[in-house]
């Protein structure tokens, strides 16, 4: 292959990624598998390889992160990130909404959004390219942070807009990567995060970029700072601007006319926010109109058109009882307190993480404490600190135990770690917790064998190890508690039915270190049977994309045992599958009338169902999404096509009829 036909491919690669990375990542909503994404942006990056000339700072290849930094260059914003002042109750509201009304002659209207609790960034594109990403700092100058801000793949690269433009957000950890990042941290030894907040700070100000990228941040973008050309006359006509030019912005955001509405949008988020996968921790309220904020106008510290909104604080005072020590599947010693029980963000909360025996020291919690807990993240209890001012004398310190609380075996902290660990195989309370993973729904999935029947097991002396599961009998079943013939028949058929599952759930199941449910499939993937991954060597491991040398140095180790070898035969013996039965990728049709195409499809469709139009466009290059915007390419439009359709020909794009689909399906 030439040069030109090199940069032709790439190119097309290129264009292709990106789409695949807006679908997943801005409009959730994938149009290909995770294999394959990945099979394509291994093309891609073997091509740069190839032609490291043509290698651009927007090619998707480059998320992933270079080499580390010595440290962090300061910059200048050009336009002051100004933080806002706060509102605490409604009466402060409407006097910022009063206050607005009368210096304007004209009456105000408000764009509400929900306050993200991450870190706020800025990010500036120059003839479309994205080419620096700072943080905040003091608002004057902040930190060049753009090698970790590529890493997020809801960012953009490069954007339709070739004027100077500046965006600016909030970057911030969703919480089911904040739990994932601490259930690794706590298996790893090291110290949790306390909120998803810092996490995310913590994440982006790493020297070295590669941690960042598997920390799974993401992003909304919620205004316009610098920008050449800029002609829109309202927060809202930019907010949908920002959307078409292919930004994430947060859909929850609302344009309000009073006051009145503005407090009907608190009250409901005050109320909702737990069902929000990130953290909020107020509403920001921005006067709509562009030309009445120059009117407002700033005071020293922030703009006079915008106020923040902020939630009460989501803490309680309660006393700690008792420090409860538990066993974690990979031997971490655990402790949690123990409460008098108290509300918190709408919940009883009885127990709370105290996380390690070092944190205890660092806060001097003692056993009967009056002690601060909130919910962090809103999702997990944790004891912020001891009122020692409440201290009558009889509070007494706790010491971690020298021996293990299920087995006796002697406790050790391995090098670099934090947390303590019970290194004994057998431990019962690992065992039992290795199984209770081993049956989960992303694992085995085996329905009817929850928590309390593992337990009855166990104290039964019915299993001690994942293969005992296969060899439980009927009548043995119905000697348990709350166990009826119905029951042992339908666990029994569950138990059975889980023998069929793909290679990967049994590799989750097993419960190897580091080794998450993607990690999983990714393995199972490329080695198609549990023989070959056995067989494998570290390098034959590390060489997978996405699967690090700690990874892989721990799944070597692994399947190095004599006990997991013989724990495998056994399953194997006993019918279980050891086999990658994964979906086949189709291959994505080239040069077809949609390929590179944004589709819309409305209406009641004769020919196809929507979910067939929907995995036919994507057969054939094309990306399905649910909205008519600027960036649309097509709309197909069926019977009874409502409010899309008006759109589309509002704003001149193409719309097609259920014949036009077919006929470009069949070329």
């Amino acid at each position: 292959m030439d040069k030109e036909q090199a940069h032709q491919q790439i190119e097309k690669l290129r264009e292709r990624l990106n789409r695949y990375n807006y679908e997943y990542y801005v409009l959730d909503n994938p149009s290909v598998p995770d294999a394959e994404y990945d099979k394509k942006m291994q093309e891609l990056i073997s091509l740069e390889t190839d032609f490291p000339e043509l290698v651009t700072a927007d090619s998707p290849s480059q998320r992933v992160g270079g080499e580390p930094l010595d440290a962090f260059q300061k910059v200048q914003h050009r336009i002051p990130m100004l933080s806002l002042g706060n509102a605490f109750n409604e009466s402060e509201l409407r006097d910022f909404a009063r206050r607005a009304n009368q210096g304007l002659d004209e009456p105000i209207s408000f764009v509400c959004e929900l306050k993200i609790d991450g870190l706020a960034v800025s990010l500036i594109y120059e003839d479309g390219k994205l080419v620096r990403g700072a943080t905040r700092g003091d608002g004057t100058t902040g930190e060049d942070i753009t090698t970790n801000l590529r890493t997020i793949r809801s960012i953009p690269l490069s954007i339709p807009e070739k004027n100077t433009i500046e965006v600016r957000g909030e970057a911030f950890m969703p919480h089911r990567s904040f739990l994932k990042l601490n259930e690794e941290r706590k298996a790893n030894g090291d110290e949790p995060f306390a909120n998803p907040r810092n996490a995310a700070a913590g994440s982006l100000r790493q020297l070295d970029p590669k941690i960042a990228t598997k920390r799974s941040l993401d992003i909304f973008l919620y205004s316009v700072g610098e920008w050449e050309a800029g002609s829109l006359e309202s927060h809202s006509e930019r907010l949908t601007y920002m959307e078409e030019l292919g930004f994430k912005t947060n859909p929850e955001w609302r344009k309000c006319e009073t006051i009145d509405e503005v407090m009907d949008y608190v009250h409901y988020w005050e109320e909702k926010r737990p069902e929000l996968d990130y953290e909020i921790d107020g509403i920001v309220i921005k006067i709509d109109n562009l030309r009445q904020r120059e009117e407002l106008g700033f005071t020293a510290k922030s703009p006079r058109w915008a106020i923040a909104y902020k939630f009460p604080a989501e803490e309680a005072v309660t006393v700690l009882r008792d420090i409860e020590l538990s066993v974690g599947r990979t031997g971490v010693i655990t402790p949690t307190a123990i409460l008098d029980p108290v509300q918190v963000a709408g919940t009883t909360v009885k127990r709370a993480s105290l996380h390690n025996e070092d944190l205890i020291r660092e806060k001097d919690i003692r056993l009967g404490d009056t002690v601060v807990i909130k919910k962090a993240g809103d999702i997990i209890p944790e004891v912020v600190r001891a009122v020692t001012d409440e201290r009558v004398g009889s509070e007494r310190e706790f010491f971690m135990p020298d021996e293990c609380p299920a087995c006796g075996s002697e406790l050790v902290r391995l090098e670099e770690e934090v947390a303590l660990r019970c290194i004994n195989p057998n431990c019962p309370q690992q065992l039992k917790e290795g199984l209770i993973h081993f049956v989960s729904r992303e694992a085995m999935n085996i329905d009817g064998l929850g928590e309390k029947v593992i337990n009855q097991l166990f104290r039964n002396d019915l299993v001690h190890t994942i293969a005992d599961l296969y060899r439980l009998k009927r009548e043995e079943l119905l000697e348990l508690d709350r166990m009826g013939e119905k029951s042992a028949d339908n666990l029994l058929r569950a138990i059975e039915t889980s023998k069929t599952n793909s290679l990967e759930r049994l590799l989750f199941g097993l419960g190897i270190r580091f080794v998450g449910s993607k990690a999983a499939r990714t393995l199972a993937a490329h080695f198609k049977t549990m023989d070959n991954l056995q067989q494998a060597t570290f390098a034959d491991v590390v060489a997978i994309n996405e699967i690090g040398e700690k990874m892989a140095d721990s799944i070597t180790r692994y399947f190095a045992e004599e006990q997991v070898q013989d724990l495998l035969s056994e399953l194997k013996s006993l019918g279980l599958n050891m086999t990658y039965d994964g979906p086949e990728q189709q291959e994505i049709k080239e040069d077809t009338p949609l390929s590179g195409k944004t589709v819309v499809l409305t209406g009641k469709m004769e020919t196809f169902t929507r979910s067939e139009a929907k995995e036919l466009v994507q057969q054939h290059g094309g990306s399905v999404t649910g909205s008519v915007s600027k960036n649309t390419d097509i709309v197909i439009a069926g019977e009874d096509a409502g409010s899309k359709l008006e759109k589309a020909e509002k704003l001149g794009v193409a719309v097609w009829n259920e014949q036009q689909l077919s006929e470009a399906l069949d070329q």
